[in-house]
């Protein structure tokens, strides 16, 4: 699957997004306006204004949205309820696309209107990504870690569609360990 480089840092936003409060976990990484602040620097989130709680709360809620679409590409036959999703957060954005070229970037689209806030930003960048996704029939990409204590989201972008951790290096590697030792217990038995 062939993705441009602003598709793919909008996929890596929106996952770095829903990571910050994992499904099944208590855990909140926006926990407030300083931590919303550095991810947004850390994901050099153009055109963004003064950050108060408002904007908080308003990406948590898109962070919250984005979670649904990623439990309805979980779903066989999910894809009219992704589409629903999507449609009613681009929409709820106020899409605008346009061609730019800022802080050293060749011309590439956004899809988010000029001092649009940062939720709208997110919802209409991440929103896009998404739809292209579903657009291409590939919405099982949308995944959840399959280690039982992560469940962290992930887009799988291996060829043949079969990364199953968000992280082969912890979670894959952690599972396969500790398969292997249950294996050698069982030998020695």
């Amino acid at each position: 699957m062939l993705i441009n480089h602003d598709t793919r840092c909008a996929l890596d936003v929106v996952v770095d997004l829903v990571n910050t409060a994992p499904e099944g976990a208590d855990t909140d990484g926006l926990t407030d306006v300083d931590a919303l602040r550095g991810f947004v620097e850390r994901h050099a989130i153009s055109d963004i204004g003064t950050l108060g709680d408002r904007d908080l709360a308003a990406v948590r809620t898109v962070r919250s949205r984005f979670a649904e679409v990623f439990g309805a590409a979980e779903d066989a036959g999910g894809t009219p309820r992704a589409a629903e999703l999507l449609n009613a957060m681009i929409a709820a954005a106020g899409t605008t696309p346009r061609l730019t070229d800022h802080d050293g970037y060749d011309w590439h689209v956004h899809y988010f209107a000029p001092g649009a806030s940062v939720a709208d930003h997110l919802a209409a960048d991440g929103g896009m990504a998404l739809a292209f996704l579903v657009v291409a029939g590939e919405r099982e990409r949308l995944r959840r870690c399959e280690a039982p204590d992560c469940r962290h989201a992930f887009v799988d972008l291996s060829r043949n569609r079969s990364r199953r951790y968000c992280d082969s290096r912890t979670c894959g590697n952690r599972l396969h360990v500790a398969a292997y030792r249950a294996r050698r217990r069982e030998a020695a038995g």
